[in-house]
């Protein structure tokens, strides 16, 4: 495995038991310190393949790594430098943003200045100021995604995995995520892998994309090369003219 390769995904197939495949012989490799889009309609099979390298599902063949460690084979190491958020996260609603992100600090820390510190951090990146003293239950679907966004990257992961980070938000919040996940690898160097089915947002937001469809990848690479040599505005041109559907 290459040092500059944060995560290799080689050959990976999804079959779920009741025959349906959810990712038909995937392959790319995301390096360190970029942020990385799939992209594709809902049921392309994006969440399939973070799902495999959150450990979460094992893949029916082939095989997926983050930094040195083989997902199937040694999925206690991955666990312990990742971060994974699901599109349909949630967060403990009887508890204040603060106490949320207290509780997270304190499982990923090893001594009391060392959450503490982690919380702080948590608490400036939701930018969520005086709300973070209500309960999780009282807020807005943007705040919470806001918190739970935070609560993924405060802790420093290797590799932050998000599924639909700003699957939707309004325009302000889905800035805000936005500026986040560029500010995880700006300062930190944090690897960030996402979903999207916003193929305009991603376009802005990665440096380079894989375009899923029918659980296979069609095209690859950073999303203004994409455009250019194809010759289209946008990556829902380019989509449709690869497959001939509407996202």
């Amino acid at each position: 495995m290459s040092l500059s390769n944060a995560i290799v995904v080689e050959d990976v197939v999804k079959v779920y038991p009741n025959g349906v495949r959810g990712v038909g012989g995937v392959s790319f490799t995301v390096r360190r310190g970029e942020i990385y889009g799939l992209i594709g309609p809902n049921g392309a099979g994006k969440t399939t393949v973070l799902r495999i390298l959150a450990t979460i599902l094992q893949p029916t063949s082939g095989s997926a790594r983050v930094f040195e460690y083989d997902v199937v084979k040694r999925p206690e190491e991955v666990r312990k430098i990742i971060s994974y958020l699901p599109e349909e996260a949630g967060a403990y609603k009887y508890l204040s943003g603060e106490e949320y992100l207290e509780f997270i600090a304190k499982l990923y820390s090893s001594s009391e200045s060392e959450a503490r510190e982690t919380r702080e951090l948590g608490a400036e990146i939701s930018g969520l100021g005086d709300r973070l003293r209500d309960k999780v239950r009282t807020y807005s679907k943007g705040m919470l995604r806001r918190l739970l966004v935070a609560r993924a990257i405060m802790v420093k992961p290797k590799v932050a995995i998000l599924d639909e980070p700003t699957s939707g938000l309004d325009v302000v919040n889905a800035v805000i995520v936005r500026d986040i996940i560029k500010r995880a690898v700006r300062e930190w160097g944090i690897t960030v892998l996402l979903s999207s089915h916003n193929m305009l947002e991603v376009e802005y937001l990665c440096d380079r994309i894989a375009m899923i469809h029918r659980g296979k990848i069609i095209a690859e690479g950073a999303p203004k090369e994409l455009l250019e040599d194809h010759g289209v505005d946008n990556l829902e041109e380019l989509f449709v003219r690869l497959t001939g559907e509407r996202t």
